[in-house]
């Protein structure tokens, strides 16, 4: 497929060579410094040495007062409370968290979470119909409630009351809660806005803490789930993110909860070495896994457990659930693949919508980033549920998806979600219409340059700069994630030295040995997975630019640099 190359402004020059100077680096290492808004040495200081000093009080967040007083009231009445949260990692993360957290102070306590199937995402009647019947009278939403108006109301009505943790943008009505936490709220001087979901929760259980005067260290051992939040729901890796998930994967790699450590075995992880992206391609599948084949409860079982034996059994379970989601997400995906390989019609659309009474709900939301990956198109994958037919959504860089969703809506029982992702509920017999009117309104608002996937380019980079010094400071710029994604290289006429050749059960990737002109006898080994078809061109000698990152690569328990090129360029 072909890839757009787009290289990011470079900074200011007089800027990027003073702090150079100052901090002692090399000028395209402080190029990238200033790229993220770095400009001063106590800037630096603060990226590179995240400390948790500099987390802020959490007692600016509108409502907190009025959260720590109500809880604080509930523990001294005795009264009842559940800690309440969504399905997937950030919702069971935080409930995890606040659970483990309040369990010692509250003498009556437990967690539910709602069924994807059955309830939908955020506060069901059924959650609230339940406490009810259970005699529970506070109730801690965490990474839902913002929107949910009528439901306190009903909340209300059965005697609860709610405390709202959420990250969500609020609609035109705040629910009239005992208080809601969210940074978001426009008249909340919070001064960071990306928290997580379990980031709020986290935010909480720090003021309670202070309220109580209670060594940090009891809210600070909770930092592993809130780094698993952080890096599964995609939020911004900057700010108060970024020292939350530093310290976050510092304690999961040193002395994670039972839970976690249990998922890392089942995962086959070592006890070192876990990053943001272990944490999204395996940790966090596991644990949202539950809440598509089953229910998440599962999950927070899990990471609640006390006990290494039961958490072996959990694990166990949960890698289970993913497995079988795996393997129904990967069938489900070949079956989407073939209907569009067989309809030219599809292949020619500006959007893809697909639909099969069949497929597994649970999965149908990363078949659509497959087929996102696949054809690079807005994408909606629908199926059939409770006499509906509800799906998915993704798109492209750039392409407001929820605009377009939202001007179907006449069409649609209900849709939600962002620029990039969203659900969407229709009538079977609406699809035809909607899939149409989908295709005109991407037709009339997208730009064709937006159909082609982009590579945005931090820095042109000699291979020469490339040394250990140099890797040893880039390897600090992590955690990285968004807000901070790991550095993407151009490097211009390289070449292989000729051992370049084709690996995996099927050729489809490229090992490279690759060396640049200026300086041929430093040679670097690469990787670029899913072209092996170039290696006719490059056996041919012919010098190419290649974008990539820089990673390191174990093998035999050696580690070396490698070069992950992401795409590459003849002339």
């Amino acid at each position: 497929m072909k890839k757009n190359w787009v290289i990011k402004a470079q900074g200011d020059e007089a800027l990027i060579a003073s702090l150079s100077s100052e901090l002692t680096i090399s000028k395209p290492l402080t190029q990238l410094l200033v790229q993220r808004g770095i400009k001063s040495f106590d800037e630096a200081k603060a990226f590179f040495r995240p400390d948790l000093a500099n987390l802020h009080d959490p007692f600016l967040m509108k409502d907190m007062d009025a959260a720590i007083q109500r809880i604080n009231d509930a523990i001294h009445s005795g009264e009842k409370v559940m800690i309440y949260g969504d399905y997937d990692v950030d919702g069971t993360t935080a409930v995890s968290l606040v659970y483990c957290f309040f369990k010692n102070y509250f003498k009556s306590i437990d967690y539910y979470i709602p069924d994807r199937y059955d309830e939908g995402y955020g506060i069901s009647k059924k959650g609230i119909d339940l406490a009810a019947q259970g005699g529970f009278s506070l109730i801690i939403a965490l990474d839902c409630g913002i929107k949910a108006v009528e439901k306190i109301e009903y909340a209300k009505s059965k005697g609860i009351e709610f405390v709202i943790c959420d990250h969500h943008n609020p609609g035109d009505e705040i629910p009239k809660a005992a208080a809601v936490l969210d940074p978001k709220q426009h008249d909340c001087p919070y001064p960071y806005k990306e928290l997580s979901g379990c980031g709020v929760g986290f935010k909480l259980i720090q003021a309670f803490g202070i309220d109580a005067g209670l060594p940090k260290e009891l809210v600070y051992e909770f930092l592993d789930l809130v780094v698993v939040s952080i890096a599964s729901d995609i939020v911004p890796i900057t700010g108060e993110n970024r020292i939350m998930a530093h310290h976050g994967l510092k304690k999961l790699n040193e002395n994670p909860s039972i839970g976690l450590r249990a998922i890392c075995d089942v995962a086959g992880m070592e006890a070192k070495g876990i990053d943001i992206e272990s944490i999204v391609f395996k940790i966090g599948p596991r644990i949202n896994a539950a809440g598509r084949m089953e229910s998440g409860r599962k999950s927070v079982d899990l990471l609640v457990c006390e006990k290494r034996k039961d958490a072996k059994v959990f694990s166990k379970r949960i890698n289970t659930f993913n497995l079988d989601r795996r393997s129904i997400d990967t069938e489900i995906t070949k079956q989407a693949i073939e209907m569009i390989r067989t309809n030219v019609s599809l292949q020619e659309k500006s959007s893809t919508v697909l639909y099969n009474p069949e497929w597994h709900k649970g999965v149908i939301g990363i078949v659509a980033s497959r087929l996102l990956d696949h054809y690079y198109k807005p994408t909606v994958i629908l199926t059939k549920s409770n006499g509906f037919a509800t799906g998915s959504a993704r798109s492209v860089n750039g392409f407001d998806l929820y605009r377009a969703v939202e001007s179907c809506s006449d069409l649609l029982e209900n849709f939600g979600g962002h620029k990039y992702a969203a659900g969407l509920t229709m009538k079977e017999s609406n699809i035809q219409e909607f899939t149409e009117r989908f295709e005109k309104i991407v037709i009339e608002t997208i730009d064709p340059e937006q159909l082609i996937p982009v590579v945005e380019i931090d820095i042109e980079l000699q291979l020469s700069h490339i040394d250990d010094k140099f890797f040893r400071i880039l390897k600090q710029f992590q955690p990285f994630g968004p807000g901070n994604i790991s550095p993407i290289f151009l490097s211009e006429n390289v070449v292989d030295n000729g051992y370049g050749r084709t690996v995996g059960n099927n050729n489809e990737h490229l090992k490279l040995t690759l060396i640049q002109e200026e300086n041929p006898f430093k040679v670097f080994p690469g990787i670029a997975f899913h072209q092996g078809e170039k290696i006719k061109t490059i056996g041919n000698g012919i010098p190419f630019d290649i974008c990539y990152q820089l990673m390191e690569n174990e093998f035999r328990g050696k580690v070396n640099l490698q070069i992950h090129i992401l795409d590459m360029k003849f002339d």
